[in-house]
């Protein structure tokens, strides 16, 4: 990070926490004076949901939060291994990839200071391309340039292994969202595969501009991605979520999830998920994709353990898969 950057973000914090008086800045004795949410980079929908998300969640704890930028899933696994961060977004794919320490992004270390707090939303693979590109076909990006996004992020842990899977080679390019969607726009980039929450905010931009069209997976290709990697499942974006789609988009995705350390204090992960749930139209207000943000989906998660706080919740309101008092 550069030192322009640095100063930036430290006087977002300072504004933040100055605008909170001193005493009985949270609503427990044992709570932290703030609280930072991995996010990824500008442009993506993990920012704007981060975003969102801080402002409710410092007017309902009475505490500051911040949303920071990142690279995305893997480096907020690292970041809240370290500390550095007490929440985060993940896609399971990637936090069970931390879990194992698997994936080459670990080099070899088990990520296992996540515990899961609430659903958020199904992520689409998006395969993007200019309306004139000569590239028809998923297999047309073999040796082509292809953006996916943050090297931290979920697009660049798991694209390679899905065009590994496909027996594609490409070039791929790493880097914001936003620096990407320049580049296909300049045709620098003969594709991007956006792996994020529809409407994606840095697509919905080059949808304004008119000049982009979408790939799509062939049912054989889709069955040679989930033998190989079966956390990624059917997905799809609804015919209308991008003004060019007029039919549902059909896909494979991958689901995301809110997570904290497990020392957050019980109590703070209780209040967090209990404050999400409960106001879930100004979620909606923060992205559409916020639809999916309820509390029936916390069955999503076969990878990682709940947080005390967050199970506690659920075993107190949910039961059987519906609300109590539904």
């Amino acid at each position: 990070m550069n030192m322009k950057k640095a100063l930036f973000r430290i006087a977002v914090i300072l504004m933040v926490v100055l605008a909170f008086p001193i005493a009985g800045r949270s609503g427990e004795p044992d709570w932290p004076e703030m609280l930072t949410i991995g996010t990824a980079s500008p442009g993506g929908t993990y920012y704007s949901y981060g975003e969102g998300l801080a402002r409710l969640l410092t007017r309902k704890l009475g505490l500051p939060v911040i949303a920071r930028p990142t690279e995305g899933a893997a480096e907020n696994v690292k970041l809240l291994e370290s500390g550095e961060i007490q929440l985060a977004f993940v896609t399971l794919g990637v936090a069970q990839q931390g879990w194992s320490g698997t994936a080459d992004w670990t080099g070899g270390q088990q990520f296992r200071t996540v515990r899961a707090l609430f659903p958020m939303y199904d992520t689409p693979f998006q395969f993007v391309v200019n309306s004139e590109s000569p590239v028809h076909s998923i297999t047309d990006l073999s040796g082509k340039q292809v953006g996916i996004g943050p090297e931290g992020g979920t697009g660049g842990a798991y694209t390679p292994l899905m065009f590994k899977a496909l027996n594609i080679t490409a070039l791929f390019v790493t880097g914001p969202w936003a620096d990407l969607a320049a580049q296909l726009n300049a045709r620098k980039l003969d594709a991007l595969v956006v792996v994020a929450g529809a409407p994606v905010p840095e697509v919905a931009e080059l949808e304004k501009k008119g000049n982009i069209r979408y790939l799509s997976l062939t049912p054989n290709q889709k069955v040679s991605v989930r033998v190989a990697l079966p956390e990624i499942k059917p997905s799809f974006i609804a015919a209308g979520t991008y003004p060019s789609l007029r039919r549902d988009y059909q896909t494979l995705g991958i689901y995301n999830f809110a997570v904290a350390r497990p020392d957050l204090p019980e109590s703070l992960a209780y209040a967090i998920v209990d404050a999400v749930f409960n106001n879930h139209d100004e979620m909606m207000q923060v992205h559409p994709a916020a639809a999916e943000t309820v509390a029936t989906n916390f069955t999503r998660n076969t990878v990682l353990p709940f947080h005390t706080g967050a199970a506690r919740w659920y075993s107190n309101n949910v039961v059987d898969g519906t609300l109590r008092g539904d």
